[in-house]
């Protein structure tokens, strides 16, 4: 959700050629979404969006937006919606036809009843912007996404933040609309946990120092993101653009939750993907391959090039094209043999591209780091085949987080290295029943409440 403005200029381009593209969906013409197109009109009306700052205020008039010729007919409009909102903030009704179901929550707080105050505007993209703002009731401070919508069709992203409820996602706290300048179209606003860092802003603050990012940190930070899609993974959903900016941070906690799921889709086996999705640095090789039938082990891959990019302070295949990228990849992997091609794309014409053959390169020398068990970790994460791939669990299950499990090597961490530790092992009930038994054992420490007694049933 929240990206480094900074960062624009140099991913504006791609985030743009990548967003355009719209998938085919054979099902029900009413799921398909047109939200991509929407995100490139969010885009190029970016500076009419940050004129108009957010306002759910009931104190505060929306200003007009100058739309030459129909500026006077916006100013009516705008006038009517103001006087609308005025009484009450727009809110989405449980059983209305545009409503935003909220996952199931523990949360108490009704945000609906809620009026928000723009403070800043803290990232912004071709997807729309962010905003910093507070709750005036209760003096909260959240993020509100705001992206134009086009009335006639669904928003995909939000429908999956509505199933989504983990301590390692970003959640949705609430959703409303607010007055676009088209009658077809209108700004949803999401409103979600504000969280100071992106994980790229986060990495890059080490760096400034001249340093890297300590060790354990990256084994904490790495331990949550694996977890964020082990969880949607069991939801059929690929995130399909992690990398570190689609990551947040609370530096003070080193609670991380993932976010922006503008590229995401609940996969359904048989049915067509695009290909050209994810930014290139970490863009899994059957999307490169042209593969319309990967599955969530793409963002596998992902997870990989953001772990070794947090141990080398720098991004491990950074590409300047889709060939250049995969030209990376190979320096490091080797030149994928007939078999491991087949495995990322079964239609891909083998025979007629030919590639050079290079031999893989040690890891040890790949990667800047003695921790052997980071080494084999990241190796086991980015392989050619995604089947070979480690599975979400099969991650966490790894050794490189042995350390997290040990309780007195936790306590140590706590005091004497002064570093804060997240909730690690709360795994749900839809989680548990996706363990084997084995992981069950291996995820969840003893000494951790009860879990010594858990024992997998049939879910």
């Amino acid at each position: 959700m929240k990206k480094q403005v900074g960062s624009l200029n140099e991913q504006k381009q791609e985030d743009m050629n990548r967003r355009v593209v719209t998938e085919i969906e054979d099902g029900d013409q009413e799921v398909k979404t047109l939200q991509d197109i929407s995100n490139l009109k969010a885009h190029l009306k970016m500076h009419q969006m940050v004129k108009q700052p957010f306002r759910k205020n009931k104190e505060e008039s929306t200003p007009s937006i100058q739309i030459g010729k129909f500026e006077n007919q916006l100013k009516q409009i705008q006038q009517q919606t103001i006087k609308m909102q005025a009484r009450k903030p727009v809110s989405i009704e449980k059983n209305s036809a545009k409503s935003v179901l909220m996952a199931v929550s523990t949360e108490r707080l009704d945000y609906s009843n809620f009026t928000y105050v723009n403070l800043k505007v803290v990232g912004s993209g071709s997807f729309g912007i962010v905003h910093k703002a507070k709750v005036n009731e209760t003096g909260e401070i959240v993020a509100i996404k705001k992206v134009l919508q086009d009335r006639r069709y669904k928003n995909r992203e939000l429908q999956i933040l509505q199933e989504l409820d983990h301590v390692n996602v970003l959640k949705m706290k609430h959703a409303f609309y607010t007055p676009a300048d088209n009658k077809d179209e209108t700004y949803l606003n999401v409103v979600m946990e504000y969280f100071p860092d992106t994980l790229y802003s986060f990495n890059k603050s080490f760096i400034k120092d001249f340093k890297k990012m300590p060790d354990i940190l990256v084994k904490l930070l790495s331990y949550q993101l694996i977890r964020s899609i082990a969880y949607i993974s069991l939801l059929g959903i690929c995130h399909r653009d992690i990398k570190p900016h689609n990551v947040l941070v609370d530096p003070q906690s080193n609670k991380l939750q993932l976010c922006d799921f503008g590229s995401a889709k609940k996969l359904v086996k048989g049915e067509p993907n695009i290909a050209y999705i994810c930014s290139r640095c970490y863009r899994a090789p059957e999307l490169i391959f042209g593969a319309t039938d990967y599955n969530t082990q793409v963002d596998v891959w992902s997870v990989g090039c953001v772990i070794a990019e947090l141990i080398n302070g720098e991004p491990l295949f950074l590409g300047e094209s889709a060939v250049d990228q995969m030209v990376e990849i190979v320096k490091v992997l080797g030149t994928p043999n007939h078999e491991q091609i087949l495995s990322m794309n079964k239609d891909y014409d083998v025979q007629s591209n030919k590639l050079a053959k290079i031999k893989q390169r040690d890891w040890k020398k790949v990667l800047k780091t003695k921790d052997t068990k980071a080494i084999d970790l990241v190796s086991k994460l980015l392989t050619y085949c995604p089947k070979t791939r480690l599975t979400p669990f099969k991650s966490l299950a790894h050794p490189y987080f042995d350390e997290l499990r040990d309780i007195s090597q936790l306590k140590s961490m706590q005091s004497q290295m002064k570093i804060s530790i997240p909730e690690l092992f709360n795994f749900s009930n839809e989680e548990v029943c996706k363990m084997t038994q084995q992981e069950i054992t291996q995820l969840i420490p003893d000494w951790y409440g009860i879990s010594s007694k858990i024992v997998k049933t049939e879910c």
